[in-house]
């Protein structure tokens, strides 16, 4: 692999950086660069932003109106938003089910749901966990039952990723009880304004909102919101999933947060010592190592090769070294990273604690929350079978 960049890849990388640094919202990269919490105004209007140049869609193809880029160049633009603490983009719209509607719905359907993806108007979310299905994804339950020209939706998804904002949900159905679990799952798109549609917070240990419980009772979803072939949904799934994984590896946002750990280690005076320094070096190491196995996948796809395995390894090294870059920063801050009062640090004001830095509060929070990351979009541990069935033979 040639690790050097073209000098038009530079120019590329050079004209992105230079328009974020003029329409990214100070205040936001200011929330980003500080682990400050994001509103959904923060997070949406940073999309709307980006949509209005063309850039939300960046991964998408010119005929379905993104900018068409090769994957050096996408690679480029997630580096450079980044650093410049850009909010990663709220994956399930068009990162994730963009793409499903591209390779498998139908015209009427690309028509309808693509433009306000691609503008940021329109908030999507997931739903494919229940409370009885998260790694083994095929027993979902969550039945739809085909009554004329539309769809009777009944059963529970949870996690659900900021659910509370949801316009709209792309799930993952049960139409048939025949055959193998996988053969009767079914691909639709609902409405989560629809009568019958119940959203309801799950609370973390910290106080934040992030995750919910979405119930559906007897919903109304037209059959023209199936994507594809009823009982073909298990196939559309895994298509996604090959999406979900590269993007969960969030290499950028890891080196703009290794920046970070070593300018936390310096503050603290911890960064003199030679066993931490140690520790940030390995991590630094494995980052780029998980940046040339990304840029791999990246490379596989544009040749039109399948990376559904390989971004599988990406999901398990990636969410490994966000805990460890996470715990890392804990570590530097020590006893001052645990006191996190939320509505304190809302209004800017986290307590004065003798040699603390107020900058230190949300670590423990972000910690805490990072052990979500070896479980969520496939468990680690299902994943290294899989890694092991389909790439170690």
């Amino acid at each position: 692999m040639d690790l050097s960049f073209t000098p038009e890849e530079q120019k590329f990388r050079e004209e992105v950086r230079a328009w974020v640094k003029d329409n990214l919202p100070q205040e936001i990269s200011h929330k980003v660069h500080n682990a400050l919490e994001l509103t959904r105004d923060d997070l949406q209007g940073w999309a709307k932003i980006l949509g209005k140049k063309g850039w939300l869609g960046y991964g998408w193809p010119t005929e379905f109106g993104g900018p068409g880029w090769t994957a050096i160049q996408r690679h480029l633009f997630e580096e450079e938003t980044a650093l410049a603490g850009a909010p990663r983009i709220v994956p399930f719209g068009p990162v994730m089910v963009a793409p499903v509607i591209m390779a498998f719905g139908n015209a009427e359907q690309q028509k309808r749901f693509l433009p306000g993806i691609a503008s940021g108007e329109v908030w999507w979310s997931q739903g494919y966990s229940e409370p009885g299905s998260g790694s083994d994804l095929a027993s979902v339950k969550t039945k739809a039952e085909r009554k004329g020209d539309k769809y009777i939706v009944n059963g529970q998804k949870t996690w659900t990723t900021l659910g509370q904002y949801g316009d709209w949900m792309f799930n993952l159905v049960r139409t048939s009880n025949e055959g193998k679990p996988q053969t009767g799952i079914s691909f639709l798109l609902l409405d989560m304004k629809s009568p019958g549609v119940t959203v309801r917070p799950i609370k973390l240990l910290d106080g934040g909102h992030e995750v919910n419980e979405v119930f559906f009772d007897n919903v109304e979803v037209p059959a023209e919101n199936l994507i594809g072939e009823e009982n073909k949904g298990w196939t559309y799934a895994k298509h996604l999933l090959s999406h979900e994984r590269t993007n969960i590896a969030d290499v950028n946002r890891a080196k703009r947060e290794l920046e970070r750990l070593k300018r936390i280690a310096r503050s603290e005076g911890v960064y003199d010592d030679t066993r931490f320094r140690d520790e940030i070096a390995k991590l630094e190491v494995d980052i780029v190592a998980l940046e040339m196995m990304v840029l791999r996948v990246l490379s596989a796809a544009t040749s039109g090769k399948n990376s559904l395995d390989v971004a599988g390894l990406l999901k398990i090294r990636g969410s490994e070294i966000q805990q460890r870059y996470s715990e890392l920063m804990m570590l530097a801050g020590g006893p001052y990273s645990l006191p996190l009062i939320r509505e304190a640090m809302e209004a800017g004001w986290q307590g004065n604690f003798p040699g603390g830095n107020p900058a230190l509060a949300p670590l423990a929070s972000t910690f805490f929350n990072m052990r979500k990351t070896t479980i969520y979009g496939g468990s680690n541990e299902v994943q290294r079978n899989i890694v092991a069935q389909t790439v170690l033979g």
